[in-house]
């Protein structure tokens, strides 16, 4: 008999059986102007537990999650296959959510905790599971500089930790004295200038001027999300092998859309919303030899180490950020793991540690 044709196909028939779920709410101070919630999704059946981390960014739509509590209907006995086509078809919001993305994340925190669990029942790993080897995972630290910009938190971080890397946003408050301090300091890897997205804090308008200066100071950073119009097309014309993309990026479809075809990109599990449209996107990338890095979403619990444990097994030498969620905060404690990660994958499910 063949066996499996596609990484889904491995996973698709693991049996699962659900007894009941809980939700634990998470909370961390990230800077004085955002304070991160997630909501942990804890599924319960023969004596396992597994978990998933739903990661939509607005707060109300986790305060009201919360409120409501689990109910879902997710007991009985399943695949992951036939768990996934039952979440992906429910509305998992007890209002409508502030943003339709965010549909995508809480879709992938139910069928995380799923696959944890289903793997746990099963006495065995993702890895495992895929027949691949963890192996140690390379990060950066994606930050921000301020408004108004400087190298403080830059230098804070690397004062701590030498030999940090990092995925920076710029924004068109930087000046040339700032952008040679960054170049001099020998540590950025890739640039993210955000311009996909639309009514967030993070918003970076198109700015031919802006990207030049950087795509020319850092000749050999990936440049991540530059919003395309003819002015900022023609000046990143000579750099567009290093294009990377991310927050257009939803499902294959997606990647077959981009204007450009890629050399990288951005795979982040929650906004491909589902284990299907995830592993399909891996193997996609794979097969036409298109590079992936993962990014995070500032997890709070669970979801950090799941997408470093993916990230040890297919991409674990890129410029993932998927830092220890310790260097995010304003000021990050000593004794944090460095780059490269040490794989550590949990003895059962799809666990990190």
């Amino acid at each position: 008999m063949d066996g499996p044709s596609s990484t889904w196909e491995r996973v698709a028939g693991l049996p699962l059986h659900v007894e009941a779920y809980e939700l634990e709410p998470l909370r961390a101070l990230v800077s004085s102007e955002f304070e991160r919630k997630s909501t942990v999704i804890r599924l319960t059946g023969g004596g396992h537990e597994g978990e998933g981390e739903d990661v939509t960014y607005d707060a109300v739509d986790h305060e009201i999650l919360q409120e409501a509590g689990a109910i879902v209907p997710l007991a009985g006995n399943w695949t992951i296959s036939s768990f996934c086509e039952y979440v992906s078809a429910l509305d998992l919001f007890p209002q409508e959510p502030q943003r339709e993305v965010s549909r995508r994340y809480r879709t992938w925190a139910y069928e995380s905790a799923a696959l944890d669990l289903a793997l746990r029942q099963s006495g065995t790993t993702l890895h495992e599971v895929l027949g691949r080897t963890p192996e140690p995972v390379r990060f950066v630290v994606s930050l921000r500089l301020g408004e108004p910009p400087s190298m403080d938190p830059l230098r804070r971080r690397l004062d701590a930790y030498p030999s940090l890397r990092f995925k920076l946003d710029p924004t068109s408050s930087w000046g040339e004295e700032l952008i040679a301090e960054l170049v001099a300091s020998g540590a950025v890897e890739s640039v993210d200038f955000k311009g996909y997205y639309s009514g967030s804090i993070v918003d970076q308008a198109p700015d031919p001027v802006l990207y030049r200066r950087v795509a020319e100071a850092f000749p050999d950073a990936w440049i991540e999300d530059p919003a395309l119009t003819p002015e900022t097309d023609a000046a990143l014309a000579t750099h567009r092998e290093r294009f990377s993309w991310d927050a257009q990026v939803h499902s294959v479809a997606d990647i077959e859309a981009l204007p450009y075809p890629p050399r990288m990109v951005n795979i982040k599990p929650s906004r491909l919303g589902g284990l299907r449209n995830l592993l399909d996107a891996f193997d996609y990338c794979a097969e036409r030899g298109i590079g992936n890095y993962g990014g995070g979403q500032f997890e709070l619990g669970v979801g950090r180490g799941q997408i470093q444990y993916l990230a040890s097994i297919f991409h674990a030498d890129a410029p993932n950020d998927v830092a220890p969620t310790g260097y995010n905060l304003p000021e990050p404690p000593a004794g944090l793991p460095q780059s490269p990660l040490a794989p550590v994958p949990s003895a059962l499910g799809f666990r990190w540690g």
